[in-house]
């Protein structure tokens, strides 16, 4: 399999692990790409995370929804892991949130003094206090635009799915961003059959199969109108097949997260070595079809 090159790094396949609670552990992150993947995408670093919130998550017939937020551990702490990482030459990316576009601009700074080759913005949390997450373009251009005025590592700024799409992106283009990794997590509920209220106590992100569909046609629609950074595809990859899709609809990687959370490293290894067979010819890139009732 080819090089992949993603945010200056040439990685070994197009397999990246999203950010998330199951990359919040240095052991977790080496064992990942010990598993296999391209590069490895931190839990988001946040210098004041929120907190007392009660973060859970809950899985779903299809999929998962998670009240989950930040990494709670210190910056101190991941500035250690991420040089420790950079030494070693490892791919990892840092994901990077502060309450103010001052606030990131200065930890993405930190972050580049430990060495680490590449950050991700992960400005679009919805779960977090202010529950915004990057629905409005002129707060995605704030702050990606002062961390570009900060750093001269490449970055990727996160975006959802969702209204104002195209603006979001253009915004997160015209502050200086480096690829769009598309989506974070959607707002979903789930109701509880025993209580009648929603579970987890409200609206809260929902990631899996059922937001691939939406996010192979943004990016799809993206490319066709001229859309020309790369893009990290991300939403519903379970298998070599979805991360193929990805390619095809013009992602440059795909990131796999929630699939993850059953078997983690050997789901990983799975993924990657169906990718692998896809990509070099080995096995057949046939896409499952559904039965259409006339």
């Amino acid at each position: 399999m080819p090089d992949f090159p993603i945010l200056g790094l040439r990685i070994k396949n197009p397999v990246v692990v999203g950010s998330g609670l199951l990359t919040d552990q240095e052991r977790n992150i080496r064992r990942l790409l010990a598993s296999g993947a391209g590069a490895v995408v931190t839990k988001t670093i946040h210098p004041s995370p929120p907190q007392g919130l009660d973060e859970r998550i809950l899985r779903l017939p299809i999929g998962m929804l998670n009240s989950t937020t930040y990494s709670k551990r210190p910056v101190d702490h991941w500035l250690r892991v991420l040089r420790s990482c950079a030494q070693e030459g490892l791919p990892v990316i840092a994901s990077l949130h502060a309450d103010t576009p001052v606030e990131l601009g200065e930890l993405a700074r930190e972050v580049e003094r430990t060495g680490c080759r590449a950050l991700e913005l992960g400005i679009s949390c919805l779960n977090d206090e202010t529950g915004f997450g990057d629905d409005d373009p002129e707060r995605v251009f704030a702050y990606t635009a002062e961390t570009r005025s900060k750093v001269a590592l490449p970055f990727s700024v996160k975006v959802a799915v969702g209204d104002a799409l195209e603006e979001r992106v253009r915004a997160a283009v015209a502050g200086g961003a480096d690829a769009i990794t598309m989506s974070d997590t959607i707002p979903g509920a789930a109701v509880s059959p025993l209580t009648g209220e929603l579970e987890l106590g409200g609206t809260y992100g929902y990631s899996g199969p059922g937001i691939k569909p939406l996010v192979l046609a943004a990016i799809w629609r993206l490319r066709k109108r001229g859309f020309d950074l790369p893009v990290m595809g991300c939403g519903g990859v379970g298998s070599g097949r979805d991360v193929a899709d990805y390619l095809d609809a013009g992602a440059d990687v795909a990131q796999v997260y929630t699939a993850l959370h059953t078997d983690m490293y050997g789901t990983l290894e799975r993924i990657v070595a169906e990718t692998d067979g896809i990509l070099s010819g080995a096995a057949p890139a046939i896409t499952p079809t559904m039965e259409v009732a006339t």
